[in-house]
């Protein structure tokens, strides 16, 4: 699942008049690279949300063929979900039983897919997901072994996660590792059976309170390239990196 639905403030003026997805990199969409990354790793059943310009992005994937993939709409033109609501509201586009994965528009990466897939099966969690060492405002906390533990804004100072106590276990929160989230994960179907919200709400709430009984932990890939497209300047790194 590529989530496409988000409203793009941060990429402002092209938003006016057009969704994120749709923004070129070297005269491709997001959408377009986002979905042949996956098809290197020979994923073509691909699901893509839509709400800021949804007809857009439909009206692309239809003149396109679905650029070579078989391209479901999950359509949230009415409320727009965010990633945790979007995912949920799919359900019914996936297969039951099956691993998924799901990565946001607007990265960029090369991550290996097949090496997270292989770190997830010998591992065996509820989630994996790609994390490296870039520097951000937000970041994943992991413990010794990659297991999730909770989330800082450097910005801010706030912490949360049910993992531990942020108030009391000083010892145990400066001995976690801060790490950027890479917006690539592989899922077991199981997660529907715990997802712990509904409605409106961000797959890291999500992730941060499953957190606390399930197994979630972080691959690390750093030195992979990988650029945030969220703003129009990144638009000329993507473009740098991205041929």
């Amino acid at each position: 699942m590529i989530f496409s639905a988000g409203l793009g403030t941060r990429f402002k003026p092209w938003t006016d008049q057009h969704p994120k997805a749709l923004a070129l990199v070297n005269g491709k969409s997001l959408l377009q690279r986002n979905i042949e990354y996956l098809q290197q790793y020979g994923i073509r059943d691909v699901i893509v949300n839509v709400h800021h310009f949804a007809d857009q992005i439909i009206e692309a994937v239809n003149k396109n063929k679905g650029w070579g993939s078989n391209v479901l709409i999950s359509d949230e033109s009415d409320v727009v979900l965010e990633t945790g609501g979007g995912l949920l509201k799919a359900k019914e586009l996936l297969t039951p039983g099956e691993r998924f994965i799901t990565c946001n528009v607007d990265i960029l990466t090369d991550l290996d897919i097949n090496q997270l897939i292989a770190f997830h099966e010998k591992h065996r969690p509820l989630i994996s997901f790609g994390v490296t060492n870039r520097k951000t405002s937000r970041y994943l906390l992991l413990n010794e072994k990659g297991g999730l533990c909770g989330w800082r804004n450097v910005k801010t100072g706030e912490e949360k996660g049910p993992v531990i106590d942020w108030s009391k276990d000083d010892i145990k929160r400066n001995l976690l590792v801060e790490k950027a989230y890479s917006c690539v994960a592989v899922f077991e179907y199981d997660i529907f059976r715990w997802m712990p919200f509904t409605g409106k709400f961000s797959l890291m709430d999500a992730y941060l309170r499953l957190a606390k009984d399930h197994l979630i932990l972080g691959y690390d890939h750093t030195g992979d390239r990988l650029v945030d497209v969220g703003k129009p300047e990144s638009v000329a790194i993507a473009e740098s990196l991205f041929p």
